[in-house]
This record gives structure tokens, C-alpha cells and sequence, in this order.
């Protein structure tokens, strides 16, 4: 049976709506439609035995396997070299027209010989909603399949003839000589739907063509041109895939239940909208030039702030479905083994209903980063803002979860006060840019008494440091946002002390821990590795603090530990291994933003010259 790959051994292609994992072995092992958060057809990742794959690979014990993107696009080639001769599979997801929802996905998987000759085999191995659904097979005279599973068909074409593997499965042996290519598709449909169009090489080959043409001209509106164009590029390209493209909305990676810790149960499910992920992932894409990515996202945040009415009770709820429903309870998938035995697996997501008032902060930035809200959201849009900010007056200084999401009770976070006061620093920008009616008399008050608790209560003497929460003395990454929102001066004396403090206690080799769970205890077990969207953040502090050499070499050293195509997880773990849901936006946001403030650094200390 095949082995767990590591979690970076993936790259990942998509059509705006889903999205597939493809090992380097060519296993297919992360599928689910019609949407990201929709029941899995392919899940491997979580169980090798119950999760279902679908794997097209050299058919030789010996073969050299590299994989890579084709240069600014979505479309991945697995490279299998070997004494006979030298293979592709080329895999991608065709972007016909993103913005409507579609039952419809289709996946295809090219093979062709380069040099000399090759056999593959080819295993389609389906198992609908993560792997509890039976289904049945059918065969036509060609070969194609279709998998019937509960309100969902999986068609399967083939321009080499493939046979059943027992009354569930799909296999088959291609045999290809240089210069000769064979096209598997799987497309994905409501169960009854009409079946896809016939397939011939012609039609994969177009079909090809358009998807690297969509992704060339995409990136064309990209406006960066600093050191690191291609790792921001593939950044962007990976932010855009994890965008839910009928709505806007950006999910926060696209897998579930991988660990943070092997063997752990720090197992959640990331396939949602986070208000502060997606906020940050478009301001991201908005330092690029991407203004479409921000409408769309503007438009959907809009709506949120609208129809306040959340699970939670509160006028925003921290995370929601890529639609904008707010429900989504969690449970857990008992049958399922977890990545290398990491159990619990869970869908859903419990802490949905958590308060964390930072979201308000993150909203707020968003729309003032955005721009144009007297445009885009209109009377009804700013009265609906106005009002999140007047209960916000009303609730900011209540103990909350706080970023993290720990399950370990409510306190005083530092960084929910702080990212309720560029709330209200950047809710009071919009309203006098706009000439908008708001009270910004006591908008002001509170924004000022938010500054004013935070430095006399999250400011520990002790530890000459601001700290996670009024209770502790315990240190949190989070706060290295508190220059880079304007809150404090990245030069203030006291920021430079919280800087130095962090680097003798979360800072290993220039990555960076979110705090330390042993002394800030979370409510779960186990441990986990460095969290990557820190690490971005520290490059950034470290290079508006004017140590401009330390946080470039940061930076580079942190892009060693991406994967072979570009790619990062959520943590990375001891021995350099990442960890956690994959790929995920959060790292790749923070990449962007450090690159480009480091640019701008770089350029600063250039001109100075020696």
C-alpha cells in the first residue's frame, strides 16, 4: 500500500471554484467538489486506505521524479526520468468562466514521452464524502467509467482504454514512445447531469492552451518588479487558486484536518473565509495591483457587515462559508486514521462562534485599504459599517478567544485591543474621507482609550515587553502587527525591547513561534512548529526597525523552506518538515507583504548608499 507522502511533497492546481493536491508520486490524494468545502471524493491525505486516489505515474521502480510549474501558471508537470526514457504527466483545471457557480470540474492529467519510452499506470480510485458514501461503476465499450455516488457522477475518458480493478475502481497501462501522448479527464457532475463532450487530443490540447493563456494574462496585472518576482508570482498564483471566485471569498487553505503536530490532535479544517485571512490575502493582492480580486472581496465583506444575524450573535462572525453561510458545525470523522495516524480528523470548524474582536480591526483595514467604499458600498453599505463600529464601542474591552483560537477560556488579548483600535483608527479615516455621518466624537474617545489601556496594561515592566494578555507575561507573535498598523513607531523603545524580547524566546533560527503553549496553556495537547505567517511578520519588523541585513537574510532563509513548486504549509516543523493545512494563504500573504516592504527598505538603505 502506498505510504504517506509528506505534506510538502504536493503541488496544487484548481479552477477558481475547487482545487486538487498531486503528489510528486502522481497520486491525486485532495479532492473535493463541487466547491473547497464540499464532501471529498479523494482523501488519501487523511486515511491511505479509506480516503480514495487517483495516481498516474511511471510504471518503473527507478525512475527519478522531479515536478515543477510551468512558469506563471497553475499547471503542474511531474517529470519522470529514467534509463528507457524520459515522461510527463502534465496536470491542470481548466478556468472556463469562474465566477458562476458549477456542479461541473473537470481534471485533466496528460501523459507524453519525451525521450525513448514509457508505461504508466493509471489508478482511479474514488471514495465519495470522505470515504462514507458507497458508489457505483459503470463502463461503456470505450472505456470510460462513470462513478455513481450520492447526488454526485465522476465521469472518466480516457484516450487509452481502461479497465475495472473489482467493482469500484478504474486501472489501466498506457505505453507511450517519444512524441506520443495520451489524456485522461475526470470531470465532476450533479448526479444525472448530461456527460461531458467527447475527448480527443485536439480538445486536451486547446483546452491547455486556454488555461496557461488565463494564467499568463492574469499575472500580466501584476505590478510588482522588485527582487522576487517569481517567488511573489507564485504566491499570487496560489492566493488566486484559494479564492471561491463566484464570491470572492478567499479560504484559508485547501485541505482539512492536517496536523500541526504529527500524531496530534491539532487537526482542523481551514477550506472557510476567515474575516482576518481573507482581509489580509486581499490587501496582499491589492500591493500587486489586483483590484478585481479586491472588488469581489469587498462586495462579499459588504454583504457580511449587512446581514449581521451570526451564529454567534455577534455583528460578525470570525469565519463563514464560501457563500457567506455562517453554520459550520464541526464533528468528527471517526473512521478516518488522520495524516500518519493524527486523530482527531475534523470537518467543520467549532471555533465559528468564538469572539475574537480583532476581525474588526482586520475589516476595517481591508475596506480603507480597499478604497473607494463610498463607490462600491453605498448608503445602506456605510450605515451597516458605522454600526459594527457603535457596537463595537459598546464590547471592545470584553475578554475574548483571541487570534489563535485557543480552547482554553476567554482573556484580555493584547492583539484584539489593538486591532479593535485600528478599527476605529481606520473606520474614522473612512468616514472623513468619505464625508460620512458617524460619531466620531466618541469613535475618537475610544480609539484613544483602547491606546491608552494597551500601553499601561499590555506593556509588562517585568518583561520589558508587550505581552499576550493583561494576565500573563507571556510573549505572542501576533503583536509583531503593532508598527506595521501604525499603532506604535517601529523604532519606539519600547517596540525595540518587545523586538529583542521575541527574538531570546520565540525566535529559533529566524523562524518564529506564536507564543509558547507550556506557559500560556491553550486548552489542547501536544506542541507545534513555527508559524510561518510570523515569521514574514518578523522580517517585516526586523526591516522597518532599520536592521534592513538581518531581516533580508531572514527572508531568504525562510524561502528555503518552501516546498520543490513554491508552496507552504501553515508551520514548520523541527528537522525543517511543514506542517498544518496545505498550502496555506495565510503564509503566502505574509510572503507578499514582506517581500514588498523589503524592497522598499532595501531601496531606502540603496540610496543612502555606502
Amino acid at each position: 500500500m502506498r505510504q504517506y507522502p509528506p505534506i510538502a511533497d504536493h503541488g496544487m492546481i484548481g479552477d477558481l471554484q475547487t482545487a486538487a493536491l498531486v503528489a510528486s508520486d502522481g497520486a491525486i490524494d485532495w479532492f473535493c467538489a463541487p466547491r473547497f468545502d464540499s464532501p471529498s471524493i479523494f482523501a488519501s491525505l487523511l486515511d491511505q486506505d479509506r480516503g480514495g486516489s487517483f495516481r498516474i505515474a511511471a510504471d518503473h521502480p527507478d525512475a527519478r521524479i522531479t515536478q515543477l510549474y510551468l512558469p506563471d501558471t497553475a499547471v503542474l508537470v511531474t517529470r519522470y526520468l529514467t534509463t528507457d526514457g524520459v515522461g510527463e504527466v502534465l496536470d491542470f483545471m481548466p478556468v472556463d468562466t469562474p465566477e458562476t457557480p458549477t456542479d461541473r470540474h473537470r481534471i485533466f492529467r496528460a501523459m507524453r514521452v519525451v525521450r525513448g519510452s514509457m508505461t504508466f499506470t493509471v489508478e482511479c480510485r474514488p471514495r465519495f464524502d470522505y470515504g462514507r458514501a458507497k458508489h457505483t461503476l459503470s463502463l461503456n465499450e470505450a472505456g470510460d467509467a462513470v462513478f455513481t455516488g450520492p447526488g454526485i457522477d465522476v465521469h472518466l475518458q480516457s484516450t487509452a482504454r481502461l479497465s475495472a480493478d473489482n467493482e469500484r475502481d478504474v486501472q489501466g497501462v498506457v505505453t507511450l514512445q517519444a512524441g506520443e501522448l495520451a489524456v485522461v479527464v475526470l470531470t465532476t457532475c450533479a448526479g444525472g447531469d448530461a456527460p461531458p463532450e467527447p475527448l480527443n487530443a485536439d480538445m486536451a490540447w486547446a483546452t491547455w492552451r486556454a488555461t496557461v493563456q488565463y494564467w499568463h494574462r492574469w499575472l500580466r496585472t501584476s505590478q510588482y518588479r522588485g527582487r522576487w518576482r517569481q517567488t511573489v508570482n507564485r504566491s499570487a498564483i496560489t492566493l488566486k487558486l484559494l479564492t471561491y471566485a463566484p464570491t470572492g471569498a478567499p479560504i484559508a487553505a485547501a485541505t482539512a484536518g492536517l496536523p500541526e503536530q504529527v500524531g496530534g490532535e491539532r487537526n482542523w479544517d481551514y477550506r472557510y473565509t476567515w474575516i482576518r485571512d481573507a482581509s489580509l490575502s486581499v490587501r496582499s493582492l491589492i500591493d500587486l495591483g489586483f483590484t478585481e480580486e479586491a472588488d469581489a472581496f469587498r462586495r462579499w465583506l459588504g454583504q457580511r457587515v449587512a446581514a449581521g444575524a451570526t451564529v454567534s450573535g455577534e455583528p460578525l462572525q470570525i469565519m463563514y462559508r464560501v457563500d457567506g453561510d455562517p453554520h459550520l458545525s464541526e464533528e468528527l470523522l471517526d473512521h478516518l486514521e488522520g495524516y500518519l495516524g493524527s486523530f482527531p480528523v475534523r470537518i467543520g470548524n467549532g471555533a465559528a462562534d468564538q469572539l475574537q474582536l480583532d476581525i474588526y480591526g482586520e475589516a476595517a483595514f481591508a475596506m480603507l485599504e480597499l478604497g473607494a467604499i463610498a463607490e462600491t458600498a453605498g448608503y445602506q453599505g456605510w450605515l451597516a459599517l458605522a454600526g459594527v463600529l457603535d457596537w463595537l464601542a459598546d464590547n471592545w474591552d470584553r475578554p475574548d478567544e483571541g487570534i489563535w483560537e485557543t480552547r482554553g477560556g476567554r482573556h484580555d488579548f493584547t492583539y484584539s485591543r489593538l486591532m479593535s483600535w485600528v478599527a476605529f483608527d481606520r473606520g474614522i479615516r473612512i468616514a472623513r474621507d468619505n464625508a460620512r455621518p458617524a460619531d466620531l466624537e466618541r469613535w475618537t474617545a475610544t480609539r484613544d482609550a483602547i491606546f491608552m489601556q494597551v500601553m499601561e496594561r499590555g506593556w509588562s515592566e517585568q518583561r520589558q515587553a508587550f505581552v499576550q494578555h493583561y494576565d500573563t507575561d507571556v510573549l505572542d507573535a501576533s503583536l509583531l502587527l503593532m508598527p506595521l498598523v501604525g499603532f506604535i513607531a517601529p523604532k519606539d523603545p519600547r517596540w525595540l525591547a518587545t523586538l529583542d524580547a521575541m527574538e531570546r524566546e520565540l525566535v529559533s533560527d529566524s523562524l518564529v513561534y506564536r507564543y509558547n503553549p507550556s506557559a500560556s496553556p491553550d486548552g489542547l495537547r501536544g506542541s507545534e512548529g513555527t508559524f510561518t505567517l510570523c515569521t514574514f511578520h518578523y522580517v517585516q519588523a526586523l526591516a522597518r526597525a532599520g536592521r534592513v541585513e538581518e531581516a533580508r537574510y531572514a527572508f531568504e532563509k525562510m524561502l528555503t523552506y518552501a516546498n520543490h513548486v513554491g508552496l507552504f504549509a501553515e508551520e514548520i516543523g523541527p528537522t525543517g518538515e511543514q506542517l498544518g493545512n496545505f498550502p496555506q494563504a495565510f503564509t503566502h500573504l505574509s510572503l507578499i507583504t514582506a517581500a514588498v516592504a523589503l524592497d522598499v527598505e532595501l531601496d531606502k538603505a540603496e540610496s543612502l548608499g555606502p
